[in-house]
């Protein structure tokens, strides 16, 4: 077995793939399955953005999807599913319709038309293109985290957003894993400073080290009283689920991601995460899934803290400053 990377290719048989546009300020990230994957998801955020992601609700006939989309370019961006629709019946995959085969690409999206990025695209918005750009360099093993893909142009209410993700074994042996786009109105840190509100959940340092402050400041942050946002990302296990079993596990990366963001869930965030399971490892025992959703909310936590922690601020006038600009010198 393969040394973990502590990322969401550590479940096996999964590919992600970026497209980054750091002057349109906006970017798409990709996440490709081997074989269908048992899915699911959950909506929590007042103001969501998505495609099919209807048919994911465990009383749906469709129960596997092969590829989820995350965008940024709010509904704009929504065009970034097709161009990974392409890509997949480029080479064969899709549901079997009769004779033909239709990709099931479940998408969300984020809300990033306001950080200074160039969006004056034309008649037609880049997105389709990027979907298909980002699919074609989903690969196995190490990706990049922050301002990539659809967490390029992410921002949150203190510190630039991004791109973050984290993986956990269960005693069992199964893997779960979660891939987050972080582009909240709330806050990931404790008020202006450099901890993180998952401080708890960290291993390693993986996002500093630094633990919880001696005093929390819970005021209200938000990045304005008339924005919406939207923190979207996926969860996926290698362990063999029902698809109600997979709408569970959303709903504990829900957990995750309120315990890493203050305030989450709000009107103005369109807060989605997708869930996943490849079947790869069957359950044993009924104690195996509590582990499994009680992790899918640590990665989950771990995921958006690493998102703002790896993120680095646009190339752009008056761009959102990112954590390591005020406080990567405190990193041991």
């Amino acid at each position: 077995m393969s040394q973990p990377l502590n990322l969401l290719t550590d479940i096996e048989g999964v590919a992600v793939g970026h497209a980054t546009d750091h002057v349109l300020g906006s970017g798409v990230t990709v996440i490709v399955f081997d074989e269908p994957a048992v899915a699911s998801g959950s909506v929590l955020g007042g103001a969501p953005g998505g495609r099919d992601t209807a048919l994911l609700d465990p009383s749906m006939t469709v129960q596997a999807i092969d590829a989820f989309v995350l965008s940024g370019g709010s509904a704009f961006g929504l065009d970034a599913a097709g161009g990974v629709q392409a890509g997949l019946r480029k080479i064969g995959r899709g549901f079997e319709v009769g004779p033909a085969r239709v990709p099931i690409v479940p998408q969300a999206i984020l809300m990033d038309l306001l950080n200074g990025g160039n969006k004056d695209w034309g008649l037609h918005s880049p997105y389709r293109g990027m979907g298909y750009e980002a699919f074609e360099a989903a690969a196995k093993g190490a990706f990049a985290l922050g301002t990539v893909g659809a967490g390029t142009g992410a921002t949150t209410a203190t510190f630039k957003g991004g791109i973050g993700s984290a993986s956990a074994r269960t005693s069992a042996g199964h893997t779960v894993a979660a891939l987050m786009a972080v582009n909240a109105m709330g806050s990931a840190t404790v008020g202006g400073g450099p901890h993180f509100w998952a401080a708890p959940f960290e291993e390693n340092g993986e996002y500093g080290g630094l633990g919880l402050p001696q005093n929390f400041d819970n005021r209200l942050r938000m990045k304005g009283r008339n924005r919406i946002a939207t923190t979207i990302g996926v969860v996926v296990t290698d362990a063999a689920l029902s698809k109600a079993e997979a709408h569970r596990l959303s709903i504990m990366a829900h957990d995750g991601l309120a315990r890493a963001v203050l305030p989450a869930h709000l009107p103005g965030d369109g807060d989605t995460i997708f869930s996943a399971a490849t079947g790869a490892k069957s359950l044993n025992d009924p104690g195996d899934f509590l582990e499994i959703c009680h992790l899918a909310t640590l990665v989950t936590a771990r995921a958006v803290a690493r998102g703002v922690y790896e993120a680095t601020a646009l190339p752009v006038p008056d761009a959102q400053p990112a954590w390591r600009d005020s406080f990567g010198s405190l990193v041991r």
